[in-house]
């Protein structure tokens, strides 16, 4: 069917104001979000809230960094989201390897199979189970047992996102590099893993962002201030008769930003990522 010039401007006035409306929606938090995180304490509790700052101030970014333990919440988050990062690249990198290589084993389909069930059960299912095996191994309130919880739902999408990459890499080049005397390893790091940069960095942004923004674990694994993370850690300007929302919204600016910034630098690559294991996981 033939559109006319004035059906594809119409159509593309709507697309993009369609495309502005959901921008706007989905914006408006953050800048809520800043907006107060600048203003002084009267224009928060105004009973007529506005995007209209009268006396913008930095004072509640100061108390947040300065007289609260968020510091402390910041560097355990990336303590916890770090080691998951690197822990989930490990294992994905090779169980990636062996699920490209060799796709019709037994152990492979095993594992590719467990990998994918794993995807489809809720977190808040596994979060009794969970609470009461890492009670059993004393991990409580402790780093090593958030990392491993973590890497339990970022390692099987890392692993289907690095083999579409592997995929890609031709067996041949293996077989060359096995030709001149390259191990296994070798291969693995010397050429896969350079080849394979763009999917290692969709990977890595995945299991990061993921382990900065969980909250459900960190909040009921953790239950002193010197492991607590970001995210349950912001609830302690919220009490009981008593919100602190101008201390609330400038730690969340503060929590947002590295991850924002994160995910701004990787998007094309995570992106990149996400639709090649779409299209050939």
């Amino acid at each position: 069917m033939v559109i006319g010039k004035s059906a594809q401007r119409i159509n593309s006035v709507v697309a993009y104001t369609v495309l502005v409306g959901f921008t706007i929606f989905c914006l408006f938090p953050f800048v809520w979000m800043l907006d107060t995180a600048l203003k002084p304490l009267h224009e928060v509790q105004s009973l007529h809230p506005s995007l209209l700052i009268l006396r913008p101030t930095l004072d509640n970014f100061r108390r947040v960094l300065f007289e609260t333990s968020f510091p402390i919440y910041f560097r355990n988050s990336l303590i916890v989201a770090g080691s998951a990062t690197i822990l989930t690249l490990m294992i994905a990198v090779f169980c990636g390897y062996v699920l490209s290589r060799w796709p019709h084993t037994g152990i492979a389909r095993t594992v590719g199979s467990a990998l994918l069930l794993s995807q489809m059960i809720p977190g808040v299912l596994l979060l009794v189970p969970l609470y009461m095996l890492m009670r059993q191994f004393g991990l409580l309130s402790s780093y090593t047992g958030l990392i491993i919880v973590y890497c339990t739902f970022t390692v099987p999408l890392c692993v289907f996102m690095l083999k579409s990459f592997f995929d890609a890499v031709p067996g041949e080049i293996e077989q060359a590099a096995e030709m001149d005397g390259c191990s296994r390893t070798g291969f693995i790091y010397r050429i896969l893993l350079p080849l394979s940069a763009p999917g290692i960095l969709a990977a890595g942004a995945f299991a990061f962002i993921n382990a900065w923004n969980e909250f459900m674990f960190g909040y009921v694994f953790i239950n002193d201030d010197a492991h607590r993370t970001l995210t349950p850690g912001i609830m302690m300007f919220k009490s009981a008769h008593v919100t602190d929302w101008g201390g609330l919204m400038a730690a969340s600016v503060l929590t947002v930003v590295p991850v924002a910034a994160c995910f701004l630098y990787l998007q094309r690559f995570l992106i990149e990522g996400l639709a090649s294991g779409a299209v050939k996981g």
